[in-house]
């Protein structure tokens, strides 16, 4: 059965690359860059992919089992723009694609100078000849820079205006992870990808490595009653421990007192949440939002923006302003 859908792939990705996007690349003059080309179409269609599992599975357990009645079908929309424009757009790949030569040219020059780069699979012996332990260890490795990653996203002001725009989702659903500033999810993919080159990462696996994240993702954002109980929330991130992270006043506070921090970093193994006491292990299904959306006497509510365009300049300035506050 593995086979056979693995060829039916190989087979759509043969007849895509050269009844679309071959002639499409010798029309525009670039021919040189069809190996890259030929790459993008394997992300394009692990994105509709994806598309269609989520799609299947976590949208009948959203109106199954949901947590809340959305009062803004639109916000669920403009969501999945995002989704579309991320996955299937090949973002994260485009990135390691174009780091990719700046690394290999670092890696030449170092060789020049005698400095062999390092490489995650020296570490222990036989570690190349046994594949699915590597995937495992670069899993591991690369998801601890995804929770370093996502608490400096809560820590420095600048950053925190960007990735507000994620926590803004007050309908948060399973197309919510998407939900990124643009010049956020740049700064996000260009730092993973300095990060998996580094340790060794192939681009095959790189590939892999993404689409599995974003999947369990996807899970997390939704919008069902789901849990591990608490040593399974312990190990792994659940919707119902990452709500936690989302909600209002406590998962992007520290204490809720108003300053940057928050609970529950966690991106696939809330372990990390636990080793680096972080984690907040809540029994409720909380609603999600910046608290600085509800409005009180003394200030308006903030506007976050309802439409894409809206979204992204709002968190340019949002950038600045933030920046401005931390730095006095």
């Amino acid at each position: 059965m593995t086979n056979t859908l693995i060829d039916w792939f190989a087979a759509a990705q043969a007849w895509l690359f050269q009844s679309v996007v071959q002639p499409l690349m010798f029309h525009a003059g670039f021919s040189e860059y069809l190996e890259d080309a030929f790459d993008g179409t394997e992300w394009f269609l692990i994105g509709v992919c994806e598309l269609v599992v989520l799609f299947l599975i976590l949208r009948p357990l959203e109106a199954l089992i949901p947590v809340h009645s959305f009062s803004d079908r639109r916000a669920r929309w403009i969501d999945f723009l995002y989704t579309v424009l991320y996955r299937l757009g090949a973002f994260s790949v485009f990135v390691f694609f174009l780091v990719d030569p700046l690394m290999a040219k670092a890696t030449e020059l170092l060789h020049l100078q005698g400095i062999n780069p390092f490489n995650l699979e020296n570490l222990l012996p036989g570690m190349s000849e046994r594949p699915l332990l590597t995937f495992l260890l670069y899993l591991l490795v690369l998801d601890l820079c995804e929770y370093l990653y996502h608490r400096a996203q809560h820590s420095f002001g600048w950053l925190w205006g960007l990735h507000s725009l994620h926590h803004s989702q007050q309908n948060m659903n399973l197309w919510s992870d998407d939900r990124n500033h643009l010049l956020d999810g740049l700064i996000h993919d260009v730092v993973m990808a300095l990060v998996a080159l580094a340790i060794g990462v192939e681009p095959a696996q790189y590939v892999l490595l993404v689409s599995i994240t974003r999947m369990l993702q996807s899970l997390q954002h939704a919008n069902v009653r789901i849990h591990f109980g608490r040593l399974g929330d312990a190990i792994v991130v659940s919707p119902r421990f990452h709500r936690w992270h989302h909600a209002i006043g406590i998962g992007h506070e520290s204490k809720g007192t108003g300053t940057l921090g928050g609970h529950n970093f966690g991106v696939l193994f809330a372990f990390w949440d636990v080793l680096f006491r972080s984690a907040y292990f809540g029994k409720t299904f909380e609603h999600t939002g910046v608290r600085d959306q509800l409005p009180t006497a003394s200030r308006p509510a903030r506007d976050y923006g309802r439409g894409f365009w809206s979204q992204q300049w709002l968190g340019l300035k949002r950038m600045v302003e933030f920046s401005r506050r931390q730095s006095r």
